[in-house]
């Protein structure tokens, strides 16, 4: 492949430089030079080696004259991985997987890729950061000694497009995008240019020849995904691994998905086998004690199109003249906004106490639908009074002290009814018809307002 000269564009002005300096000679603008490849000879683009477009052109048509398809769906053989991309990958899909270091990327990729070459897929698998020997290594400790999986060691763009057009793999790997660099630009692999321009390259690589590739990403300290903000729109499904590297559960929650839904998540336990699914979640999410507690109360979150069981654990402690509030996995301002609805409209005053709220398991809840269910378990440890043994609630409550209902109440309520619950306090909107089997032995008390929900839980003492 030819090798085009860089050239260096001015963020601010447009204006250009042939090599790179601290300031535009244009406009004087600091630090706003960024790398590209300079347009090559007529005829040519810097894409032509790879495919010269997504598809041939087509004329112009209206949507109701498109016919629209429904795309074929491989599924990679763990079950909570297909959940997250929405049935299994789809055939040209691109997958953008991050996380932090050791948190489990290579390994739930390398059993999916293992297990759809054993039914029949031809795979590849490139790895950039690790020699062949060290993924060997990998596969005879997960239980695959006799994988048949392909592996490429390489990160030079231009020899793993080649590989992928003469191999023509049913779905490729990348790990990880921060380390293929391509030869049309003098930037060091991992730069802002390389990965956009890489990204861009395999891009077009999977449109046009149908290969599905999953990309894995570096995060920053602050946890979002390094490079371009550019690679997120790029790629049709964006993956984020979370979880403590202490703990034994990892998630996966897909941030966007053209083929699914999004905010969907996958429940994954590391074993010394690997990462294997956990088809019940709402157990990790539940801490076992043999009598109620004061402080703790049970709801139930969405996440996706599953509901779980999350336990809200409240601490409420003698403060001294600036009571502190921290809460874990919820979100801060909003734990303040609750203290003080609680105190205006049920008479509950925290104003020197130090208020410690915390979701159970590690798990991220951003819905308000945690509201009822923080504010009871706040109120809980302030009295010294535990909830009913197999309480749950959940609901919003807005400034004014209503309850508001929550999206797919009726959903969250069977889950607690399967999981054995007896006693709800919910939204009144959200409460069931009368008679209704699905809700058998579980006892729902409607409320609309935070005193009731208060006068309630008083009454169950």
């Amino acid at each position: 492949m030819a090798k085009d000269k860089s050239i260096f564009t001015c963020t601010e002005c447009g204006g250009t430089s042939a090599r790179w300096m601290g300031k535009c000679p244009s406009c004087n603008a600091w630090n706003t030079l960024i790398e590209g490849s300079s347009e090559p000879a007529a005829g040519k683009n810097r894409f032509g080696s790879v495919h010269a477009s997504l598809a041939p052109t087509s004329e112009v048509l209206p949507l109701a004259q498109i016919e629209a398809a429904d795309f074929e769906r491989h599924p990679t053989g763990i079950d909570e991985l297909d959940r997250v991309l929405g049935g299994g990958m789809v055939e040209g899909g691109v997958v953008l997987i991050g996380g932090d270091p050791g948190i489990g990327k290579s390994t739930l990729l390398l059993q999916a890729v293992d297990a759809l070459q054993r039914s029949g897929m031809n795979t590849l698998y490139v790895t950039g950061e690790e020699s062949g020997a060290q993924v060997a290594m990998r596969s005879r400790r997960l239980g695959l000694p006799d994988s048949q999986v392909p592996v490429l060691p390489e990160i030079q763009l231009e020899k793993i497009l080649h590989t992928l057009q003469s191999r023509q793999p049913g779905i490729a790997i990348i790990d990880s995008i921060q380390t293929v660099y391509s030869d049309q630009l003098t930037s060091a692999p991992g730069s802002v240019a390389q990965v956009r321009e890489c990204a861009a390259h395999l891009t077009r690589t999977a449109k046009s020849t149908g290969t599905s590739i999953v990309l894995v990403g570096h995060v920053t300290k602050e946890g979002a995904l390094a490079g371009p903000r550019v690679l997120e729109h790029m790629v049709d499904t964006v993956l984020y691994f979370e979880g403590d590297t202490h703990s034994n559960f990892r998630l996966i929650r897909a941030i966007k998905n053209r083929f699914g839904a999004v905010n969907e998540i996958g429940v994954f336990a590391m074993t010394e086998k690997g990462l294997k699914g956990v088809s019940n979640p709402s157990a990790i999410f539940l801490s076992q004690h043999a009598e109620p507690v004061p402080g703790s109360c049970v709801m139930v979150t969405l996440e996706g199109t599953r509901p779980l069981l999350v336990e809200i654990q409240a601490l409420v402690d003698s403060g001294g003249p600036s009571p502190r509030r921290l809460s874990v996995g919820l979100d801060r301002d909003r734990l303040a906004m609750l203290l003080a609805v609680l105190h205006r409209h049920a008479g509950v005053a925290c104003m020197d106490q130090d208020v410690f709220v915390n979701a159970v398991g590690g798990v991220r809840i951003s819905e308000p639908a945690a509201d009822l269910a923080v504010m009871l378990a706040i109120t809980s440890s302030l009295r010294g009074k535990s909830l009913p043994k197999g309480f749950i609630a959940f609901g919003e409550v807005g400034l004014a002290g209503e309850v508001r209902p929550a999206p797919r109440g009726q959903d969250r309520l069977k889950e607690a009814a399967k999981l054995g619950f007896k006693v709800a306090v919910v939204p009144k909107a959200n409460a069931p018809k009368k008679n209704d089997k699905a809700f058998e032995g579980l006892t729902i008390y409607p409320v609309d307002r935070i005193e009731e929900a208060m006068q309630v839980v008083r009454g169950l003492d």
